[in-house]
Parts: C-alpha cells; sequence; structure tokens
C-alpha cells in the first residue's frame, strides 16, 4: 500500500515534528487540493454552490469551534453569536463602503473583541457552568439582533449584503465565490495544521487535559482560554460575515440562532474534538447527508415505484441521517477522524501485521 514507512528515517526532533512526517500525508493533501482548485471545471454550478462551497465555509467555522472546544477543552455553546457579531458587524462596515478586505478584518476583531469579553467571566468557571455562560452569551446576542433595528433591520428583517469584492474587483460568479471559500478554507487548515506543532498548540493541549497540572508546569491557564476563545472567535466572525456575503447574501436573526451554536457543536463531535480531517468529515455529515439521503431515497421511491408520499419522504431522510450519527459514534466514539485515523494505523503497518501472534 501507500502509508508504510519503510525508508523513513527521524533523526532529530524537528524532523520527526515536521508537518507531514508520513509522505504519503502530503502526497494526499497535494491531489485534494488539485481537485478542490479543479472542482469548478468537473462539476455543475449546483453542486459547486450548493454543496461545496458551503462545505467549505462551515468547514472553517468549524475549525474554529474545535480551536475552542477540541484543543482548549473549553464547552462553547454561543460559537453563533461570534458569528452574527462578525457578519454584522463585516456587512455594516461594507455598506459604508469599506473594502471588504477590511470589512472582514473589522468582522473578526468585533467577534474575537466580544469572545474575549464573555471569555473573561466564562472562564472562571468549567464543565457546565461554562457551556451555561457561554449559552447565556448566545441568548443576549439573540435578543439584541431582535430588538436592535440599528444592527438587525428587527426580528423580521434582513440586512442586505453588497456586492461582495476583493482587491476592487467584484466577484459575483459561481466560480469566484467558490475559490473565495476554498481560499479561507484552506488559510484555516493550514493554520490549525501549524499550530499543533507549537508551543501555543501543546500548551492548549496541556490545559484541555488538566489544567492544575499544566500550571504547575508553569502554563498560565486562564492566559491561554483566553486566546483559544479570542482566535476562535476571531475565524467564527470571518467565517460568519463570508457565509453571509458569499451565500446568503442577507444577515437575518434566524441564521444565529442557538441551534446554529448547537450544529456546529455537532459537527466538531461526530468529527471528532482535536481532529483536523475529522472536523471535515463531521461538517459534511452534517451538512450535506440529510440533502443526499433525501436525493437518494426519493429516486429509490421513484425507481422500485414505492407508495411514498410527500410527508414521508420527507421525514424518512431525517432519521436515516440520525440513525447514520448513532452507527458512527457507536463504531468508534471518538469521532469519524478516529476512525480515519484507525484505517490509516492499520495501512501503516500492513502488511506485516498479519505476523503478530
Amino acid at each position: 500500500m501507500f502509508y508504510p514507512l519503510a525508508g523513513v528515517r527521524h533523526q532529530s526532533y524537528l524532523s520527526d515534528s515536521k508537518l507531514f512526517p508520513v509522505p504519503t500525508d502530503r502526497n494526499l493533501l497535494i491531489v485534494l487540493t488539485i481537485a478542490g482548485i479543479g472542482a469548478p471545471f468537473l462539476l455543475s454550478s449546483l453542486y459547486l454552490n450548493s454543496y461545496l462551497q458551503p462545505w467549505l465555509i462551515w468547514t472553517a467555522l468549524a475549525l474554529g469551534l474545535n480551536l475552542a472546544t477540541g484543543w482548549a477543552g473549553q464547552l462553547h455553546l454561543g460559537y453563533a453569536a461570534t458569528m452574527a457579531v462578525g457578519a454584522y458587524a463585516a456587512v455594516h462596515a461594507a455598506r459604508f463602503g469599506i473594502p471588504w478586505e477590511f470589512a472582514l478584518l473589522i468582522g473578526g476583531l468585533a467577534a474575537s473583541l466580544i469572545g474575549s469579553l464573555f471569555a473573561f467571566a466564562a472562564l472562571r468557571v468549567k464543565g457546565l457552568y461554562l457551556a451555561i455562560v457561554t449559552l447565556a452569551m448566545q441568548f443576549i446576542m439573540d435578543w439584541v439582533l431582535n430588538h436592535s433595528p440599528v444592527i438587525s433591520g428587527g426580528s423580521h428583517a434582513s440586512l442586505q449584503s453588497p456586492r461582495f469584492a476583493l482587491l476592487g474587483q467584484e466577484i459575483a460568479s459561481g466560480r469566484g465565490l467558490y475559490y473565495v471559500a476554498l481560499g479561507w478554507c484552506a488559510l484555516v487548515t493550514v493554520f490549525m495544521m501549524n499550530l499543533q506543532r507549537t508551543a501555543l498548540g501543546r500548551a492548549l493541549v496541556a490545559v484541555r487535559e488538566k489544567d492544575y497540572a499544566a500550571a504547575i508546569l508553569g502554563v498560565n491557564s486562564f492566559y491561554y482560554k483566553l486566546i483559544a476563545f479570542s482566535t476562535s472567535s476571531f475565524i467564527g466572525g470571518i467565517g460568519g460575515a463570508l457565509l453571509v456575503a458569499t451565500f446568503f447574501f442577507l444577515a437575518a436573526p434566524e441564521q444565529f440562532g442557538v441551534n446554529v451554536s448547537i450544529q456546529v457543536l455537532a459537527m466538531i463531535i461526530v468529527g471528532g474534538l482535536g481532529s483536523i480531517i475529522g472536523t471535515y468529515f463531521g461538517v459534511a455529515l452534517i451538512l450535506l447527508m440529510p440533502g443526499i439521503a433525501n436525493e437518494i431515497l426519493a429516486n429509490a421511491a421513484a425507481l422500485f415505484r414505492l407508495p411514498l408520499g410527500n410527508e414521508t419522504l420527507a421525514h424518512i431522510p431525517t432519521a436515516v441521517y440520525g440513525a447514520l450519527i448513532v452507527i458512527f459514534l457507536l463504531v468508534e466514539p471518538l469521532g469519524l477522524g478516529k476512525l480515519y485515523a484507525n484505517i490509516r494505523d492499520y495501512f501503516l503497518v500492513w502488511p506485516f501485521d498479519q505476523f503478530k501472534k
């Protein structure tokens, strides 16, 4: 197979900690990158902008939440609130004539500021108490959006997003918007991949495992938790702004409700906490599987002439989708990322594992 490490030797810590210790991982990433760049030339605009583009945007958002919850171990139930802050701040900035490059940065900084302010109160507690505090952040943001027409236009109104543009060039085509989502997702992914190898990443993991033990070793747990919340909120703010500017094209309060926070949390739990590849899998399962299951079952009903009504066809995919999540978590409670890692580890020693006693 491709994964065995025959001929791969690490003679220093630097070589062992490089980004791709296994050459096949690097080659696989190159292939996926080429496939992502070439997708607009291979897929129709329907699949490109209805499936791939939102998958990339939500994956970047889920990676941001995974930084706080998966790496730092801080349960966050108010992630949609930071997305809302970034989205509305960026849209208002763009409506005032600020270029989108700076508007996105303003959205990220605004979300980071709000997230940090709540973190000062939230990080003095932990576990379920932390979850309640972040959930309160979500409810406060919901109330603000529904009762502040100056910000959101009111509970039943929406805020139109200006045309998205970068470097003075308007991007209106589906292909261009897809490449914006691809670029942002790639940037966040590279950041997260490198974070794992830095002192900051190791400190976050130490805080996640046992903050008291980390403090004994000289790691300021509150400081690193605050960095995790701030950085996670920054990524969520820019991601929320891109979601509005390139996919929804308008901002509405219901786009950032508590159900969205729970949905993003489900993505990283199903994919695997602290797993980058697992986040991609988790987002695909939560975001894309209901539509795919609906299409498959509708085609199967038409092919085999099954007497299924529209109401039945609308509910069966949801049941199948829920059953798939349960099955995946039963097979591997640590998520789809761990399931992939188990398969990868099997091929690392194949076929020599056949000789073990």
